[in-house]
């Protein structure tokens, strides 16, 4: 059990209306747990998105220094991303750029951000009341085919790396297109071994079921699925099914529940992909042009508002809550987490952005779950799976 005091260990019952109901039980806890978020697409706002200040609060997304702090958020991995059709040069110049910029803004900001790359930097931002900053890269496009490149970005802070995003790169199958390679190449399963060896962990979220196993058979170090759920409740490919799941947990890793919409909520998922809410967000984001952080907070904007006015199913907190139910029935509790797809995907009503993680510890106390259970799923799985990985380092 985690005694450390919360990085943000502040009075929640100080902080906004939406978090003074909790009970006094529910703000301790919370307040002792580190808590840890595996992805965020924050990183795209960072570059992107003219006047975006993370220091200051914001009215649009879901991640600034405010907000972290009001929800009690420890530790959060800033993803490294880009569409998987960007390859070659281009790729690893705007993977720089987006490693640049994270690490610029914990310089910037270092009163109340930390940059980190290990459990020990996480505990020591904890001890200092810092919001730990890592970085998770989504997606082996960027790697160029090059172990090099590799282990560069390993050296620049890059403590995951998600082997596909959502195409195919030239040594694995992704979960979102057609198979061509029957899961991981012989370079792919280079790609595996490598990471062991750097101590950066291997992460299968989006990946294809055939790519998952193959990283289970060679891997040799827990793995992470940074941010996916349960397809038992919500039939996406991105979800893992609960076979994988028991696989999963007998690697010893750790898969991190995602709270986009659609890949809580069945309905959700189909109404989304639907001919109307399609025409909804080819509208609002028409302006965006190719600037995708201004594209995916428009359609978390539109997507919410439909859902309450019952235009689309409505998804609510309690459906993070499910996955959770689930994946430690089938997983068990020490192979669970989260990480939210914060400023990348449509929140659910009621965890639209950090302020608001409080409410799913006291969802889960309100569900039984023990206080030992509870700081493992906040953060503690996670502490323990990079533990794991960063001792299977070697020169």
């Amino acid at each position: 059990m985690l005694v450390l005091l919360s990085a943000s260990s502040i009075d929640v019952a100080t902080q906004a209306g939406q978090v003074d109901e909790l009970s006094t039980r529910t703000r301790r806890l919370h307040e002792r747990a580190i808590v840890i978020d595996t992805h965020a697409d924050t990183t795209q706002r960072l570059l992107f998105e003219k006047g975006f200040d993370i220091a200051r609060r914001n009215e649009r997304g879901s991640i600034d220094i405010p907000r972290m702090r009001e929800g009690g958020l420890d530790a959060l991995f800033f993803s490294i991303w880009m569409p998987g059709d960007v390859t070659g040069p281009l790729a690893v110049k705007r993977a720089m750029q987006q490693i640049d910029r994270v690490r610029e803004s914990v310089r910037v900001h270092s009163k109340d951000l930390f940059f980190a790359t290990s459990v020990a930097d996480i505990r020591r931002a904890a001890s200092e009341r810092k919001i730990a900053v890592l970085m998770g890269m989504e997606g082996g496009h960027m790697l160029d085919d090059d172990l090099g490149l590799l282990r560069l970005y390993a050296a620049l802070g890059v403590r995951y790396l998600t082997l596909t995003h959502s195409l195919n790169t030239t040594w694995a199958d992704s979960s979102g297109d057609k198979p061509v390679h029957n899961g991981l190449t012989s370079f792919g399963k280079d790609v595996v071994r490598e990471l062991n060896r750097l101590g950066v962990m291997v992460d299968v979220s989006h990946v294809a079921d055939k790519t998952f196993y193959d990283t289970l058979d060679v891997s040799k170090a827990p793995v992470v699925a940074s941010h996916s759920s349960c397809r038992a409740i919500s039939n996406s490919p991105r979800n893992m099914s609960d076979e994988m799941l028991r696989a999963l947990a007998k690697n010893g890793g750790v898969i991190m529940i995602n709270y986009n919409s659609a890949f809580l909520s069945e309905e959700f998922r189909i109404a989304a992909g639907g001919p109307e809410m399609t025409a909804r967000l080819q509208a609002a984001t028409k302006g965006c042009g190719e600037d995708q952080a201004c594209s995916i907070l428009e359609g978390q904007r539109v997507s919410q508002e439909a859902m309450r006015s019952g235009q689309a199913p409505s998804v609510t907190l309690d459906k993070i809550v499910e996955h959770i139910d689930h994946a430690v029935k089938v997983a068990g509790i020490d192979h669970v987490g989260l990480g939210s797809d914060f400023d990348g995907a449509v929140m659910p009503l009621g965890m639209e952005d950090a302020s608001k993680l409080p409410r799913i510890t006291d969802a889960l106390l309100k569900r039984g779950y023990t206080e030992p259970d509870i700081i493992k799923i906040l953060g503690g799985n996670l502490l323990r799976v990079m533990g794991q990985v960063e001792a299977t380092k070697s020169q």
